[in-house]
């Protein structure tokens, strides 16, 4: 045997490559470092301080304890209920990370805040709230143990929200208008027919999902046995979906209670809806 053969014999010893070996097409040998152990050299992320209520200095140290709890995200529900003149200012929810910059001293449906309010009717109180900004879901059920079960305990409790469309099981169309609802056990087993606190709505179709903070909302009426419900409206914006919401509320939901509406809500609506069209027409011409 030659020296070079000898020298080619010894390499491919050592290398553990024999001329059976391809090189081009086996699988390497794992790496001593594994994608995951990356994360190990960067710190974690600074958790974000909890979400607070603030209250008025008449309402600091008080605990609710309000016959109707309404919570609106949905954006009819919001500017209805932000038209109701004849309710009072009583807290906020703080979300931290939200930025308070840019909003204006007076409630506006341009703030990024969830105000608090109280009407009353009576020895009766009925507590609405306005959520104006987004809640991501890691930050759902902080803000749901907040509005309901601590400092607010409620008889009942109804949530105001849209259907989104990449939750439900079948073909929303955007000039049909629709609403479904969803109850806890215990609304459920005190409303049947006629006696339903919500009437004349279907249930949420099965299949679909409700995510975020309507359903810890929601969840959280159910783990405090409180009589909860979710109605879901379709699509966001428009004039039908808003008379739908307006049939829930003022023929339905705050039946006999003595309330009043700002007289430009419809013409205030009815410009938003068309500059959201106009919005949503740009974005696929």
């Amino acid at each position: 045997m030659s020296e070079v053969q000898l020298l080619i014999s010894a390499v491919g010893y050592r290398t553990g490559i024999n001329k059976m070996d391809d090189v081009i097409t086996d699988i390497p040998p794992p790496s001593r470092l594994l994608l995951e152990d990356l994360n190990n050299f960067t710190p974690p992320p600074p958790s974000l301080p909890s979400p607070f209520l603030v209250f008025s200095c008449a309402n600091l140290k008080k605990n609710f304890s309000p016959s109707l709890l309404l919570i609106a995200m949905s954006s009819p529900s919001l500017h209805l209920l932000h038209h109701l003149s004849s309710k009072n200012l009583i807290g906020t929810l703080i979300l931290p990370e939200i930025p308070l910059a840019g909003n204006s001293v007076k409630p506006s449906l341009r703030n990024k805040s969830c105000n608090i309010y109280a009407l009353n009717e009576a020895d009766k109180m009925i507590m609405i709230v306005l959520v104006q900004y987004s809640v991501t879901s890691e930050r759902a059920n902080a803000v749901a143990r907040l509005l309901i079960g601590e400092k607010i305990t409620p008889q009942r409790v109804l949530i105001l929200d849209s259907v989104q469309s990449h939750n439900f099981r079948g073909r929303l169309s955007p000039d049909e208008t629709i609403a479904f609802k969803l109850e806890t056990s215990l609304e459920r087993k005190h409303s049947d027919g006629n006696a339903s606190f919500v009437k004349g709505m279907d249930y949420y179709p099965s299949g679909s999902m409700v995510d975020g903070l309507a359903a810890a909302l929601l969840s959280r009426c159910q783990l405090k046995k409180i009589k909860g419900t979710l109605c879901l409206s379709w699509p966001d914006f428009g004039t039908p979906v808003m008379s739908l919401v307006k049939s829930l509320l003022v023929g339905n939901v705050l039946s006999g209670v003595n309330y009043t509406i700002d007289e430009d809500y419809e013409k205030a609506y009815l410009k938003l809806s068309r500059r959201k069209d106009r919005t949503d027409s740009d974005l696929y011409t």
